[in-house]
């Protein structure tokens, strides 16, 4: 899944969401991956393009609908 966490408050709320899914959640950004559930590892990377978001569990892999507000939606 793909999204956009480009302010303060969405970053605080996304790493709220993630801190309650019991499995390994990474942020990707071009070569660089993060734990999604690390605030500072998040403002590591650069915000204002789209990340991909990997979960490591099959039985969440299709929760993902969690994060939809985030989701980034080319135009």
């Amino acid at each position: 899944m793909t999204i956009l966490l480009d302010s303060v408050e969405k970053v605080k709320k996304f790493v709220d969401l993630a801190a309650k899914i019991p499995c390994d959640i990474d942020l990707k950004s071009g070569r660089y991956t993060v734990d999604a559930k690390s605030i500072m590892g998040i403002f590591s990377l650069d915000l204002k393009k789209p990340l991909t978001l990997v979960v490591f569990s099959p039985e969440y892999e299709d929760k993902t609908n969690i994060f939809a507000e985030f989701e980034y939606k080319e135009e």
